[in-house]
C-alpha cells in the first residue's frame, strides 16, 4: 500500500474509485503565506472557479521544496526526470463544493517535467535555475528565471503536529484537488491524497522576491505566515473535466 493511504478518515470528501495514476514525494517544503484582496486576484482566474476567503481575506502562498519519486504508476524511479526543486504560487479556489488549488505559476529545474507538466495536466510550469541545500541555518534556497526570483533561508521551529480543522493553517493545507485550464478554455481537476500534513512552525529570511510582481500583485505588507514540513507522499488521479 502506498504510504498516502495510512489515513484517509481526514479527506473532506471520498477518494475516487478508478486507480490513481501518479505518484510523488514533497520535501523540506516551507508554506509562506500572505493575505491578498480578492479584487486584484479575480482577473487571473476562471470565472468558473470561486476565489475562496477565510474570514472575509483571500490567501496567497509561495511553495518552495524539492521532490523525489515522480513518476507515473507503475513505472519505477528515473534517474534526473523524478527529482528536482520546485517553487510555486498559489492561490484558494472551489468548484461544484471542491476545495483545491490554483497554480499561478509553478517551476522547475527539471525541462522535461515542465513540458509534460504543461501538456498533460495543463499547468503554467516554467523552466528556472534552482537550488536547495541544507546546512546549520536551515535549507538555502533559489529560483531565477526571467522576471521571476526567489532567495531565502527557512528552517522549522517546534515541534511536529496537525492543524485542527477550522483554523487558517488548515484551510490553507489540506486540500485534496487542483484545478486548470486547458487550452481550449476547459477546466480541469486533478484529485490527489496524502495523509495530513506533518506541519511545523517556521521562521524564515527572505533575501529577494519577485515571484509576485510577475504576476501583477503586491500581497500585504505583513510578515507571511510560515509553516514547515520534512516530507509528505503523495498520490495523483488523472484529471477529469469540469467546465
Amino acid at each position: 500500500m502506498h504510504p498516502a493511504f495510512q489515513a484517509v478518515e481526514h479527506r473532506p470528501w471520498p477518494l475516487p474509485t478508478r486507480p490513481w495514476t501518479w505518484r510523488q514525494s514533497w520535501h523540506d517544503l516551507l508554506f509562506a503565506h500572505w493575505p491578498i484582496p480578492v479584487t486584484v486576484l479575480r482577473p487571473l482566474v476562471p470565472a468558473s472557479l470561486t476565489i475562496q476567503e477565510f474570514d472575509g481575506t483571500a490567501w496567497i502562498g509561495l511553495v518552495p521544496f524539492r521532490m523525489t519519486g515522480v513518476m507515473r504508476r507503475p513505472l519505477p524511479d528515473l534517474p534526473w526526470v523524478s527529482a528536482f526543486p520546485e517553487l510555486n504560487v498559489r492561490i484558494y479556489v472551489e468548484c461544484e463544493g471542491k476545495a483545491g488549488v490554483w497554480f499561478l505559476s509553478l517551476d522547475a529545474t527539471n525541462p522535461l517535467a515542465v513540458w509534460v507538466a504543461r501538456h498533460c495536466f495543463h499547468l503554467p510550469y516554467y523552466c528556472a535555475r534552482m537550488s536547495i541545500t541544507e546546512d546549520q541555518d536551515g535549507f538555502n534556497y533559489s529560483s531565477r528565471r526571467p522576471g521571476a526570483e526567489f532567495v531565502g533561508t527557512y528552517r522549522p521551529t517546534s515541534a511536529v503536529y496537525q492543524a485542527r480543522p477550522g483554523t487558517l493553517e488548515h484551510w490553507l493545507t489540506e486540500r485534496y484537488c487542483l484545478y486548470a485550464l486547458a487550452p481550449d478554455g476547459s477546466l480541469w481537476r486533478n484529485e490527489v491524497h496524502h495523509v495530513p500534513w506533518p506541519l511545523q512552525g517556521a521562521e524564515a529570511e527572505i533575501g529577494h522576491n519577485t515571484m509576485f510582481a510577475f504576476h501583477g500583485l503586491t500581497p500585504a505588507s505583513c510578515p507571511p505566515l510560515l509553516h514547515f514540513s520534512r516530507r509528505l507522499d503523495v498520490v495523483v488521479w488523472k484529471a477529469v473535466r469540469v467546465v
